[in-house]
């Protein structure tokens, strides 16, 4: 995604760190916030203190201790993490697995985690596999503990971390009265607080071309993309989003963005949707009209490369 205010002759002020492996950036106009980049520094800061507790490349991180222990003797867990998996067991349910937490010795199989990308054998996947599953993750809200039932299992937040740093960060944004500003999370994840921020979409095959723009008023908005990170094989293309229910990475879609009400709506439900495809996207929206996704898709002609598909409401700028 891009991003561009409203007022193109407004001067913003940017804010930014590196962390969770992309540039996070706050955006707000320069004499309306007189804490503003106070304000900004905090949030970056909470941003980072949850990356120290997701991350699964941190041989510290509360997440890494999960996956380690968890299968062995129950964890106890905060109020954050819980609320954190909660959500990500609730869409999982709703989108029948689409997007599953327990899914990362999938993206380590197949060498996402890493970097050299490969291609598992059948058997490999199959025995996999049995280690994901939703359904086999065990919390007790009350106690607050987690407990996983299958040997293997590893949690990864990929699909949801960034989402939920942005909410965090913005809550620290909005406790100093800060109340206009764009937050990203490496241009895929990003919640907008004000009425009116252009949003350009990217063409997925050509990454540094604007396809549309949309208008943009206190929501977020999040894009699950292979355009960044796949590789080919015999001529085909594999990305890193992988269908937690086959073990194989979805490959019928190019790109999906979706507008929800958080950031960690935003971006499940983008991963949701990149893997479960435009029909069964229909469907889920029928039952969650608030939401809204726009598809780039491989195109069956032979005179263009995809074809652009909506879900729901988008404000396109003409």
């Amino acid at each position: 995604m891009f991003w561009k205010a409203d007022n193109e002759n407004s001067s913003l002020l940017s804010v930014s760190r590196r962390a969770m492996n992309v540039d996070f950036e706050i955006l707000f106009p320069r004499m309306l916030f007189q804490h503003g980049t106070e304000a900004a520094i905090k949030a970056l800061d909470e941003v980072e203190r949850l990356e120290q507790v997701l991350s699964v490349f941190r041989f510290d991180s509360k997440v890494q201790y999960i996956n380690l222990t968890a299968y062995n003797e129950t964890v106890k867990i905060d109020n954050e993490l819980l609320e954190l998996i909660t959500k990500c067991q609730e869409i999982a349910e709703q989108t029948e697995g689409a997007v599953d937490i327990t899914s990362g010795i999938l993206w380590k199989l197949w060498g996402f985690a890493k970097g050299k990308k490969i291609i598992p054998h059948k058997n490999e996947i199959e025995n996999a596999l049995k280690s994901v599953d939703y359904k086999s993750l065990i919390i007790d809200p009350v106690n607050q503990t987690i407990r996983f039932k299958l040997p293997e299992m590893m949690l990864n937040f990929g699909c949801a971390g960034k989402g939920f740093a942005i909410d965090a960060g913005s809550k620290c944004l909005c406790d100093f009265e800060v109340n206009r500003f764009l937050f990203h999370g490496g241009l895929s994840s990003m919640l907008v607080k004000g009425e009116n921020w252009k949003i350009g979409i990217s063409d997925p095959l050509r990454g540094n071309k604007r396809l549309m723009e949309i208008m943009l008023s206190d929501k977020a908005i999040s894009t699950s993309s292979s355009q960044k990170q796949f590789f080919r094989h015999e001529g085909r293309r594999f990305s890193h989003l992988i269908d937690p229910r086959t073990g194989y990475p979805a490959d019928n879609v190019l790109s999906v963005t979706v507008i929800a009400t958080s950031g960690i709506l935003a971006e499940l439900l983008s991963t949701a949707f990149f893997i479960m495809g435009f029909e069964k996207t229909i469907e889920y929206q029928k039952n969650h009209p608030e939401i809204s996704a726009l598809f780039i898709l491989p195109a069956n002609s032979k005179n263009k490369n995809y074809e652009i598909k909506t879900i729901g409401e988008l404000h396109e700028i003409k």
